[in-house]
């Protein structure tokens, strides 16, 4: 049940608001606080949904961190997955203190940082399973957890009120490839000592049982190695690390070159090696542009593109744009990651290129090519069971995964009072002192859209808020393409809004026509009937040209109509 506090006391209180994270996976953010004291718990971002063309990723609103005097005393990352450490450049501003999180984390964090030319000196604090610190009046704990990336943390941060156990993304894997367990023990031992508050994830509530271990997908990737005549492409996220570690591992068994494709999976693996968490046996790595040299049965390339993602490696390889990897038929596409949300369309249409060019492409659906990073219902209530709460704060989903935690929670009380369920959305102010606890009112909280430069990369992200659109406006151009020849009809239209231009306007916009009947003219007859790969083309084409001749960058949302 949710519980409303009315009238909150003057008097010191412990506070929660969950700035992002409760409501949608991704873009998680939870603000605690004691009296002046103010710690951040992940810095997240969330990846666009399709109808938000031109936009890159999504932020938590940061306006109650700039309401807040003094700033966070630190911010604390559980772990290195983009969805909790994406926005660490644009929070980095409101803390005052260290960044805490484990060597992975923080080495994946300040690439990010570097990128975005933000220095962080020494504020990159890192911290091992057990260890304490002080911020403030609260003390933070390190606990280690498993999850599907290495160095992964839950956190109990001790307060003058009673203790809170954050556990991050977690799931009990009982094998682990490094070696590090879950600490069953200590989460014993805080639920035997009292916690208050228990903010557990909830993604993967839905699913009975236990999820599997990372050595579950070993078996099908033995058999899809064993079979594979021609070249091996593995698509993953960059981020995981395990994943690499098991297909580098086969790749030795079974005779194959390893080349890591993609910028974002060549940039994650060369960080995992040079901290341990990845060791390439000697002798099979090579460079994606030394891929042509080997005959197909020899390859095993591990690239990006999972989700469809237009200008990712694999998507250029399915269209047959990449430089140094192709596919042809007898090669097999193996695709090790699942669907986000919203990304089917897009991932189906670089599987139907792949088709095209005559290869196999295979998914979790017909092989255990992929197992969760979450836990499932069985190790959810064991969390419950273990920590024993007084308060219980589903986290990390939709409405629909959080109220199906909420209810198993109840279950497991079966009808004792002794754990009270707080059902919270992010903004809500969550009051806890000690007699009583639950929702004591909202502060700002929502969505703030982020845009690139238009390549894909972060380096010169902007702010795509309202204030921003006023200042740089809209641009809409509208693109006729045959749908059954993939040629374009017309000429394309080009349509402003909010767009201050000088009275050389009608050559600019003319001069924008004309950049994206080139640009189309440039692509290949299968490539213009991907519209992802069309809008994606247009938008950076155009924004290059409005950057260069009105030094503005508005956000271009290209209207593609097939006839």
């Amino acid at each position: 049940m949710t519980l409303a506090v009315p009238g909150a006391s003057s008097a010191p209180a412990l506070e929660i608001v969950p700035l992002g994270g409760l409501g949608e996976f991704g873009m998680n953010m939870m603000a605690v606080s004691f009296g002046d004291t103010l710690v951040l718990v992940d810095a997240g971002v969330m990846f666009p949904d399709p109808e938000l063309p031109g936009v890159d990723q999504v932020i938590p609103d940061l306006a109650y961190l700039e309401q807040r005097a003094g700033g966070a005393a630190a911010l604390v990352l559980t772990h290195g997955h983009e969805d909790h450490i994406g926005a660490i450049a644009h929070v980095l501003p409101f803390v005052r203190g260290p960044v805490y999180g484990s060597p992975l984390t923080l080495a994946l964090a300040k690439a990010k940082l570097e990128r975005r030319g933000v220095e962080a000196g020494d504020r990159l604090v890192a911290v091992k399973p057990g260890e304490r610190v002080q911020a403030g009046d609260l003390e933070i704990e390190f606990i280690r957890v498993t999850h599907s990336i290495p160095d992964a943390l839950a956190l109990a941060i001790r307060t003058p009120v009673g203790t809170v156990v954050h556990t991050g993304d977690f799931k009990i894997d009982q094998t682990p490839l490094d070696g590090g367990h879950f600490d069953f023990q200590r989460f014993a031992a805080l639920g035997a000592e009292g916690v208050l508050v228990l903010l557990s994830d909830s993604t993967n509530v839905e699913r009975p049982g236990f999820t599997g271990s990372e050595y579950d997908v070993v078996e099908a990737f033995e058999e899809l190695f064993a079979s594979t005549r021609g070249r091996l492409v593995v698509t993953a996220f960059a981020t995981s690390i395990y994943r690499m570690q098991i297909l580098a591992n086969l790749a030795a068994e079974f005779g194959r070159k390893l080349a890591f494709v993609g910028r974002g999976m060549i940039e994650h693996a060369q960080v995992a090696q040079d901290l341990g968490y990845l060791s390439v046996p000697p002798g099979i790595l090579i460079r994606e542009a030394d891929v042509r040299g080997y005959a197909p049965r020899e390859v095993l390339c591990v690239t990006t593109g999972s989700q469809g993602e237009p200008l990712a490696a694999l998507s250029r390889i399915a269209v047959a744009t990449h430089r140094h990897v192709a596919v042809e038929p007898g090669d097999r596409v193996v695709f090790s990651a699942r669907a986000i949300p919203g990304n089917e369309r897009a991932i189906n249409r670089v599987v139907n290129h792949l088709a095209r060019r005559g290869a196999e492409v295979v998914t979790a659906a017909d092989r255990r090519v992929h197992v969760s990073g979450h836990g499932s219902a069985e190790e959810l209530k064991l969390m419950l069971s273990l920590v024993r709460p007084r308060y219980f704060v589903p986290i990390h989903g939709e409405f629909r995964q959080r109220s199906h935690y909420a209810r198993l929670a109840a279950r497991l009380a079966a009808g004792a009072s002794q754990t009270t369920t707080v059902m919270a959305e992010d903004g809500d102010v969550l009051r806890f002192d000690g007699a009583s606890g639950g929702v004591a009112g909202r502060v700002q909280a929502g969505r703030v859209l982020i845009d690139g430069s238009g390549t894909g990369e972060v380096d010169d992200e902007v702010l795509r808020d309202r204030r921003h659109l006023a200042e740089d406006g809209l641009i809409v151009p509208v693109i006729t393409i045959d749908k059954q020849t993939g040629l374009v009809v017309g000429r394309p239209d080009v349509i402003t809004r909010g767009l201050v231009l000088d009275p050389s306007a009608d050559e600019l916009l003319a001069d924008a026509a004309r950049i994206i009947s080139e640009a189309l003219a440039e692509t290949s007859d299968e490539e213009r009937t991907d519209r992802g790969l069309v809008t994606e083309k247009i938008r950076v084409e155009l924004r290059r040209c409005f950057k260069k001749r009105a030094g503005r960058r508005p956000l271009v949302l290209p209207v593609i109509m097939e006839i």
